[in-house]
């Protein structure tokens, strides 16, 4: 969660030397290549031929969607907004992985999931005017590649580890991701900065990357919906660096909307499936 809540004010920061395209598809290229360096030094054969449709799975929601979709949010979003309305995530994740694994949590983390999710829709609804706005919109089409990238990827991270899963998706993106960096820069303006690098390093090594190889393992270890849930603590850490990297200001009702969800954590971990 520490390596993920860094990832929307590191955006923030790509966004101030990087158009959007450029960001995505740059920070796919690299965090490709990382994973590529590692598959190639542990000599790691090829994925069951089984395994790639699932694997095309977690390329189009985790490696492109996500990223793509909150880049281009973040353009008229604040972090902070973003941060919270993500906070939908958890519930996402566990509705998809009970419709593709079976799962069957309790009545209980049902209802804290439900509750936690009306929470971030009030909070959307009430910073939106009383209506999602486009970057809003861009943030629940993420939720959902994401949600199918989770679960996708836990259900692998059963038979290969998670470092594998990632790697490999991330592979299997690279020949598009080059293409869209060639076109990209062609069309945007690009004005190296320190802010724009350590923003586009950062979401590339730890959040495309070594945030996934930790988090996909968790998932296969305690479970998809109960490691979803953990999700919830993302928004109120982001809130906490996009105050001390970005400078934003917080209207009262963020930090109040993320505690809240955050209580949702402690019964979704308690309950039973």
């Amino acid at each position: 969660m520490i390596a993920f809540s860094l990832t929307f004010p590191a955006t923030a920061w790509g966004l101030e030397g990087f158009g959007p395209w450029t960001l995505v598809t740059v920070r796919i290229v690299l965090a490709a290549l990382i994973a590529g360096g590692c598959l190639l030094a542990r000599r790691v054969p090829p994925p069951a031929r089984r395994h790639w449709g699932p694997l095309a799975v977690v390329a189009f929601g985790v490696v492109v969607g996500f990223p793509a979709l909150t880049t281009l949010a973040l353009q008229t979003s604040s972090t902070a907004h973003a941060a919270v309305v993500v906070g939908l995530l958890p519930l996402t994740t566990a509705l998809c992985s009970a419709l593709r694994t079976g799962a069957r949590p309790s009545r209980t983390f049902w209802c804290a999931s439900l509750a936690g999710a009306a929470v971030v829709v009030g909070f959307a609804v009430q910073q939106s005017g009383g209506a999602p706005n486009r970057a809003d919109l861009y943030l629940f089409g993420a939720l959902l590649v994401c949600a199918a990238g989770y679960t996708e990827g836990g259900r692998l991270a059963r038979v290969m580890p998670g470092w594998q899963v990632i790697g490999w998706a991330l592979q299997l993106s690279l020949p598009f991701a080059l293409v869209g960096v060639v076109v990209a820069a062609t069309h945007e303006p690009l004005v190296l900065t320190a802010h724009g690098v350590m923003g586009v390093l950062w979401v590339a090594a730890g959040s495309q990357f070594l945030g996934l190889v930790v988090w996909y393992r968790g998932m296969a270890t305690i479970g998809i919906p109960r490691a979803s849930q953990l999700q919830l603590a993302q928004p109120l850490l982001t809130l906490v660096w996009s105050v001390l990297l970005l400078g934003e200001h917080l209207t009262v009702a963020a930090p109040l909307t993320a505690l809240a969800v955050l209580a949702c954590i402690a019964v979704t971990q308690r309950s039973r499936g």
